[in-house]
């Protein structure tokens, strides 16, 4: 750990950043100023692009491709970060995989490579980020509202997205004395594509109507609440997990 810059420019690694929910928190990061790092799983292009939209807002951004599990290549990335900005004040876990489908019928090969991607990627980035964050940094993990709501279907999802908030806590516990958080937010319907991709009209209508503000969230939404949880305003708040979901319980 070390302190914070002469500067005063911080620095963030957003992982699944290149798209989505990830993508949005990258920009409404560098618009308060922060130096940012996208790490993205596959699609060189979209990250590319993500890479310019923080540019255009003035701040400094390079794309990392790697897998969240793997901690040779996030390890590596996490050195990149603090090579090119001197070092790491941010990190937000976005990163994430969905496959949903009955508990009965869901194939254990799929469940083993969600559970890699959500819990053990999640494990790893954290450990990381533990090690290299600077005093008066932030951690953001992403659970999700269904910990809550328990939707029928998203059983391996919603139980990958609740080791996300039991590991969230937990360390927010065991860096006591760092003035580091630790944070899990749990967004509910987003419009994303994530959250998009195999749903039909009716099913994203009904799951609209069931949040009180009447209208699915958006990825700027939850954006707003990771700068709020990542800067000095909201560093008071840690070892929580924050429902951003319009009042859906």
């Amino acid at each position: 750990m070390t302190t914070q810059p002469a500067s005063g420019t911080r620095t963030a690694i957003v992982t699944g950043g290149s798209r989505g929910i990830g993508r949005q928190c990258a920009e409404r990061l560098a618009a308060d100023g922060l130096s940012v790092v996208v790490n993205y799983a596959g699609n060189e292009s979209e990250a590319k692009a993500a890479v310019a939209a923080v540019e255009a807002t003035g701040a400094k951004a390079f794309a990392v491709k790697g897998d969240v599990a793997d901690e040779i290549a996030m390890a590596a990335m996490f050195d990149q970060a603090h090579e090119a900005f001197g070092g790491i004040d941010v990190v937000v876990h976005a990163a994430g995989r969905i496959i949903l489908g009955p508990l009965i019928d869901y194939d254990l090969v799929v469940l083993d490579s969600l559970h890699r991607t959500n819990i053990r990627g999640t494990f790893v980035i954290n450990q990381l980020a533990a090690r290299r964050l600077r005093s008066g940094g932030s951690i953001v993990n992403f659970s999700t509202s269904v910990v809550g709501t328990s939707f029928p279907t998203y059983s391996a999802y919603a139980t990958s997205k609740a080791a996300v908030e039991a590991l969230s806590l937990i360390l927010a516990r065991e860096l006591r004395g760092r003035d580091v958080t630790v944070n899990a937010l749990a967004p509910g319907p987003t419009a994303t594509a994530l959250f998009l991709d195999g749903k039909d009209e009716e099913t994203i209508s009904r799951l609209a109507n069931a949040v009180p503000l009447e209208r699915l969230g958006t990825p700027a939404d939850i954006a707003e609440v990771v700068a709020f949880l990542t800067s000095p305003a909201g560093h008071w708040i840690n070892g929580q997990t924050i429902r951003a979901n319009g009042g859906l319980v």
